[in-house]
C-alpha cells in the first residue's frame, strides 16, 4: 500500500534475495555505512506497506549515523507468493521463517555491527514475538506506532466497533480465499490465514497461532533486551493504550517509553502512517537510543 500522493522512491541498494524454507521469496535492500561497527537496524513494515514507503526514513536513519536494512513483510512489495486462494501463511512464517532469515543474512553481511529491529504496528508486533521466540542476537527492538490490536484498548464503543470488524474481516478473507484489502480500504491484500490470526488477536488480546513452534505469550515474557516504545499523536490505529497492552507483554524488558507529538515533529501532521515521513525528532531519538544501548560512538558515524 502506498500512501495517497505518495510518489515512489528510488530503490535502496539491494542485499541479498532469501528462499525460505517453505518457497517464500523475500527482498532484503540496505543503505550501508562506510564504518563496520556502525549499528545496523532492520526496518519491519506495518500490514499492507511495502517496504519502499520507509525510503525517506531510511535515508534520515541513514544519515544519523546508522545502516538500515529494509525488507518487505510477506506477500508485499517484493516478496512473494502474493495473497489469493491456496497461498497459506500468518504470524506463524513471518515469526517462525521470515525474521530470522533476513537477520541471519545481516549478520553475514555486517559482522562486527550490533543489530536491532525497528517495527512498524504489525511489524513491531511479529519483531518482538521472534526477539521473545528465538532470543536472536540483537541490542533491542524499537516499535514505532505499534501496539496491541485488543479491541479493549480502544475504549467501550470503538472497541466493539473494532472487534465486529475484526471478525468479519476474517470471515471474508475465509470466504474470498484471501483479504482484499486494497479493494476495501483497510490494510493491504493479505493472506487468509493472516487475516484470521490478526481478528484473534483483536479478541483475545492474545498471540497465539496454530502449529506454532512455541507459546508466543509465555516466549514474550522471557524478551530481557531494551525496548523503545514510540506512540504517536493521531494515531487512532496504535493509541498509547494499546501501545502499553503490548509492552506489558515483556515485563522483564528494559521498556523506555516516548511520544511523538506534532509541536516535536515541526508542526507537520501525524498519524499511523504519516510520521514516515514527518519524522523529525524521531529519527534524532531513534539514532540516539540505538548508539546508547549498542555502545556505539555516534560521534565516529553520523554525518559522513
Amino acid at each position: 500500500m502506498t500512501p495517497a500522493g505518495a510518489a515512489r522512491p528510488p530503490r535502496i541498494p539491494l542485499l541479498a534475495r532469501i528462499t525460505t524454507p517453505d518457497g517464500a521469496r523475500l527482498t532484503v535492500r540496505a543503505l550501508s555505512r562506510q564504518e563496520p561497527q556502525a549499528p545496523v537496524v532492520v526496518l519491519l513494515p506495518a500490514m499492507g506497506m511495502s517496504a519502499r514507503n520507509y525510503t525517506p526514513l531510511a535515508r534520515a536513519l541513514h544519515a544519523q549515523g546508522l545502516t538500515v536494512v529494509t525488507t518487505d513483510l510477506r506477500g508485499h512489495g517484493e516478496s512473494l507468493p502474493r495473497p489469493r486462494r491456496g497461498v497459506r501463511f500468518g504470524y506463524r512464517e513471518i515469526v517462525e521463517q521470515d525474521i530470522g532469515a533476513v537477520l541471519r543474512e545481516v549478520q553475514a553481511a555486517f559482522p562486527e555491527a550490533p543489530r536491532l529491529l525497528l517495527g512498524h504496528s504489525l511489524g513491531g508486533q511479529l519483531g518482538l514475538v521472534h526477539c521473545g521466540v528465538f532470543q536472536p542476537p540483537v541490542a533491542g527492538v524499537v516499535l514505532v506506532a505499534s501496539g496491541s490490536a485488543w479491541y479493549r484498548c480502544f475504549g467501550p464503543l470503538e472497541g466493539v466497533r473494532r472487534l465486529l470488524l475484526g471478525q468479519l474481516c476474517a470471515v471474508g478473507a475465509m470466504v474470498l480465499g484471501h483479504w482484499p484489502g486494497e479493494r476495501l480500504g483497510f490494510a493491504g491484500r493479505e493472506s487468509a490465514r493472516l487475516i484470521r490470526d490478526w481478528a484473534r488477536q483483536v479478541r483475545t488480546g492474545r498471540y497465539r497461532v496454530r502449529g506454532g513452534c512455541a507459546d508466543y505469550e509465555r516466549m514474550l515474557r522471557t524478551v530481557r533486551m531494551p525496548v523503545l516504545a514510540v506512540d504517536v499523536e493521531g494515531d487512532d490505529l496504535a493509541p498509547p493504550r494499546a501501545v502499553d497492552h503490548l509492552c506489558a507483554k515483556t515485563p522483564h524488558a528494559d521498556v523506555v517509553r516516548w511520544s511523538l507529538t506534532r509541536a516535536g515533529a515541526s508542526g507537520k501532521p501525524l498519524g499511523h502512517f504519516r510520521w514516515i515521513r514527518h519524522h523529525t525528532g524521531l529519527v534524532e531519538r531513534i539514532a540516539a537510543w540505538a548508539f546508547q544501548v549498542t555502545g556505539a560512538d555516534a560521534a565516529d558515524t553520523a554525518c559522513r
